[in-house]
């Protein structure tokens, strides 16, 4: 009790910061000032969220990836304490059960279930039909008037067309799944339209699932149903399953491809020895750069203590929420020197981009790949790639889990 009230005590005498925090005016891509004030003077301590609760942000990256891979963090949606984003992301928590919110053995049962076809080899084996999917986008770029939404004209329908095929999603109804998958990650959509959007595309994939049943393919669809078929999961989980890979396998990657083309393009220097490089591995250092600079995951990886833990000199208690805010770790000067220069020379490999620990990002091969034939096209095609409106005039997405921008009107000299 008397932790308790002085707990009470001092937030009465200095309000708790609010979360999550505003980015500042003059750098759209570094953490926002207040989490890298609190990076520097409290790494642990306790931020106030939408609801009034107060789980503990984690800014440091020492003590992140302690906690993502500490066995007493839950990643369980539905434990008491769990910090969600807003109403209705808790309410589609105890609607809708995922293996990302999910803790072992279960998580791991049902994550092997979707591993293969992630796996190195195959994505690799999918370069060609990414390079000519990407190709055939700029084609049709160059064909046309400028300027161009390059976010209408590439960084979204290539990694959509990629998980379309990867899955057996009729690319054709990208509107109907792109429209849904946007309220579903907007943190400001109100309960119905979340609740909506969830239930609007688990019918949709449960449809598809039905008709692999029937009619099974060479995609990953075919392979959640035949795992229906032989009991291990039930139809409705495999609809929910296609529901996860289909948001997350176009909407990260998207905005990485248009917010990264941002940050070259203001960082001209960085943007000419990626445009003039052939080596591979120098592109594969830029995209591994260019994650850990943005980490467009910005509401941070949500968790919930199962036992008390010590860390960062202070005391998380049992069912206190905890959010590893990966962004500032990103930015973490004493692992990344000079953090907020933008060096595609850098040995970057150690980010948090995709997470860390047993929950990182399962498709985080295929993402890699795409982006690195993106980078490594896109301003060799078209040297003179530019914005078409100052960076201040861009509509950068802060309302939403995956940070971006909704549009990216870029031109070029003819």
């Amino acid at each position: 009790m008397t932790e308790t009230l002085a707990e009470t005590t001092a937030e009465a005498e200095e309000p708790l910061p609010e979360f999550p925090m505003p980015r500042a005016n003059g750098c759209p891509f570094a953490p926002p000032p207040t989490a890298r004030a609190l990076h520097t003077e409290r790494p642990v301590t306790r931020v106030r969220l939408w609801d009034g609760s107060a789980p503990w942000l984690v800014t440091r990256y020492a003590d992140q990836r302690a906690l993502l891979g500490d066995p007493r963090v839950s990643s369980e949606a539905t434990r008491p304490g769990f910090p969600h984003v807003s109403a209705g992301f808790r309410e589609n928590a105890g609607r809708r059960r995922s293996f990302i919110t999910m803790d072992d053995p279960e998580h791991a049962r049902i994550r092997r279930m979707v591993t293969a076809p992630f796996a190195i080899k195959r994505v690799e084996a999918m370069r060609p039909e990414i390079q000519q999917i990407t190709d055939d986008l700029i084609d049709s770029m160059l064909a046309g008037p400028t300027p161009v939404d390059l976010v209408r004209a590439l960084a979204l329908p290539l990694p959509s067309l990629v998980i379309c095929r990867l899955l057996g999603v009729p690319y054709e109804d990208h509107d109907f799944f792109q429209r849904n998958s946007s309220l579903l990650i907007n943190r400001n959509s109100t309960t119905e339209e979340v609740v909506g959007a969830n239930e609007a595309l688990t019918d949709y994939l449960d449809e598809l699932v039905s008709a692999k049943l029937a009619n099974p393919a060479d995609d990953m669809l075919s392979e959640l149903a035949a795992r229906v078929t032989a009991g291990e999961l039930t139809q409705r989980e495999a609809a929910n399953m296609g529901v996860l890979l289909l948001i997350a396998g176009h909407e990260t990657t998207a905005n990485m491809i248009a917010l990264g083309t941002v940050a070259l393009l203001e960082n001209p220097d960085q943007l000419a020895v990626l445009r003039e490089t052939d080596d591979p591995k120098a592109v594969a250092r830029a995209v591994e750069e260019l994650l850990r600079y943005l980490t467009i995951v910005h509401n941070g990886r949500r968790r919930v203590a199962r036992e008390d833990i010590e860390i960062g000199g202070e005391t998380i208690r049992a069912g206190d929420g905890i959010i590893v805010y990966t962004g500032t770790g990103n930015w973490d000067a004493e692992v990344f020197p000079e953090p907020e220069r933008l060096d595609i020379g850098r040995d970057a490999r150690r980010h948090m981009a995709f997470g860390f620990g047993v929950h990182q990002c399962l498709g985080q091969p295929l993402a890699r790949v795409e982006l690195q034939v993106v980078y490594g096209t896109l301003y060799r095609r078209i040297p003179t790639l530019r914005l078409a409106t100052g960076v201040d005039q861009l509509p950068f997405k802060d309302d939403g889990l995956v940070y971006g921008v909704y549009e990216l009107p870029v031109t070029w000299a003819s």
